[in-house]
């Protein structure tokens, strides 16, 4: 049974699938309108939509609790399968808002959170599992991270997505890519994203070929940064899984992260 209630006298909204319980499909029967609806989105949303990175605005509204709504256009289409996150369009896609100085002046100007790379090591120890804590590899992983801190420290910062998974990309029946749920938007290093997208949907052996596609000039130190990041983020799915109880998957992230932690260019020269 659908849940639904009256969001007010001409929309009814109906919950679907989500982290944060906050979005909803949202009918109005009297003029048979359908929009996509999600409370406290995030403000970036307006710039997002004029740029093309998100389906179109079409109106916002603050409830009696104080909380915003937002409407945008209904897209019929299809979120990306595996295969197609390692495509050219979703390339194309990151390289535009990675380079995006309305986007990223736009964050600047409604404070949005600047990460650091220690800040990242700090999210990631904060209520951690002490089944994880005590992992030999992952215990390792990260002191590693602590040590190398100055491999990743003052370099460019980008508006980051910070979520990228396959549910989140959307190509609409037109064959326009959407990418959605900017919740954790930060201003980061764009490394971070990219090895976000790179450990979850690209083979090891095709890095060097997404790296040409994105226009990245893969030198010692961007490829360390691409390290670290990779190893972070893979932590940080490791601790995912584990608290949503997914040991296959979890399994499988710390296989990769093995493989990274091991094939580094800072073992391989002794840099640690």
């Amino acid at each position: 049974m659908v849940l639904e209630y009256k969001f007010d006298r001409e929309w009814i909204l109906e919950p679907i699938g989500g982290d944060t319980g906050q979005a909803y499909v949202g009918y109005n029967d009297a003029n048979d309108e359908r929009v996509f609806l999600k409370r406290n989105s995030s403000p970036l949303l307006t710039i997002l939509s004029m740029e093309g990175f998100a389906p179109k605005l079409k109106w916002t509204k603050r409830e009696s609790s104080g909380d915003i709504m937002t409407a945008q256009d209904w897209v019929s289409g299809n979120v990306l399968s595996h295969f197609e996150v390692a495509q050219l369009s979703v390339v194309k896609l990151m390289y535009r808002y990675h380079h995006s100085d309305n986007l990223y002046n736009m964050l600047v100007k409604i404070d949005g959170e600047v990460y650091e790379p220690d800040r990242f090591l700090q999210d990631y120890e904060s209520g951690l599992a002490k089944e994880l804590r005590q992992h030999q590899l992952l215990a390792e992983v990260t002191a590693c991270l602590w040590d190398t801190l100055h491999l990743v420290d003052g370099v460019r910062k980008t508006v980051c997505h910070g979520d990228l998974n396959r549910r989140n990309f959307i190509r609409a029946e037109d064959n326009q890519l959407y990418l959605v749920d900017w919740e954790m938007v930060k201003i980061a290093d764009p490394i971070l994203d990219i090895s976000q997208l790179l450990v979850q949907y690209v083979d090891f052996k095709n890095w060097d070929a997404w790296f040409d596609l994105y226009g990245l000039r893969i030198t010692y130190d961007i490829y360390q940064r691409i390290e670290w990041y990779s190893m972070l983020n893979l932590l940080n799915m490791i601790k995912k899984d584990f608290r949503e109880n997914r040991m296959i998957a979890m399994n499988h992230k710390i296989l990769k992260l093995k493989h990274i932690y091991n094939n580094r260019y800072l073992h391989q020269v002794g840099g640690m």
